[in-house]
Parts: structure tokens; sequence; C-alpha cells
């Protein structure tokens, strides 16, 4: 399966119809262009995937946002994986074994690689599970083989 419908299938409940993955990091997060020519950041670690700019010219402008940068690029967490984890093998990504929406902690002990088909089915139904509840809500986990 490729990324643009694993895309769709896992996060199609938010409302996506995704055409082209246009960028990704070293998390996983994903910049899609959907079928209206807006873009979307499918952002793992958080749990969400959301609309960020409505157009190209949106898209352009949010590119030289310092602060929108320095979390896309997440530097300084992605040197503590390299260094703990080493470099990223083909297809894989860094994640948050717990995702950060979840109370996880953006630290090394909560930090694995997989790959990054895993990490959107995973976000994906984390996403669809929790999206309902209030901030602040108590979760568990409950890990099945």
């Amino acid at each position: 399966m490729n990324i643009v419908e694993e895309i769709k299938e896992s996060w199609g409940w938010i409302g996506i119809n995704p055409v082209e993955v246009i960028g990704e990091n070293d998390f996983g997060n994903l910049m899609i262009k959907d079928t209206d020519g807006k873009f979307w950041r499918l952002c793992p670690e958080d749990v969400y995937c959301e609309i960020v700019a409505q157009n190209q010219e949106e898209l352009d402008t949010l590119s030289k946002d310092q602060e929108f940068l320095e979390d896309w690029y997440m530097r300084a967490l992605v040197d503590v994986a390299q260094d703990k984890l080493g470099p990223l093998e083909e297809g894989k990504k860094y994640y948050l074994v717990i995702p950060g929406a979840l109370g996880g902690e953006y630290g090394i002990d909560n930090i694995k690689t997989a790959p990054l088909v895993e990490i959107i089915r995973y976000s994906g139904d984390v996403g669809k599970q929790i999206k309902d509840l209030p901030d602040g809500a108590q979760v568990k986990l409950k890990v099945i083989d």
C-alpha cells in the first residue's frame, strides 16, 4: 500500500482526501496536499492531522515562519534520537512510543523507530479513539498482541 492510500485509510475519518505527500520529517510528520488544494499536517507524536494552509500561497508563507520550521524539523529531538538510536533505516522514522497527546515525554526513553506506515496506522487509530475526549481526560492504554 502506498503512503497516500495509507493516510486515506488511517486518517480518512477526519475528512482528509489526500493526493500527495509533499514533505516529511524524521518523526513521521507529513505535509499532505488534498484534492481541494489544501495542505494538512499529520503529526503522529501529538496524534492529529489538520489543515495548516488553505492554498499554496499560505503554505509558502508558513514555510518561512521560523516557529513553524523549528517545530517541523524537531532538530533537538532528532539529534538526541540519532545519538542514541542511530541513523534511520530506509522507510523508518523515529516516533514517541507513548504519544505526547497521551502524556508521553519528548525524551529518549520514549523514542523508538518503526516503519512510517505503522506510525501512520497507529496514530490514526489512537486519534480516532480519543477524538471525542476532553483535554485532560484520563486514558488507559491496553496493548493487545
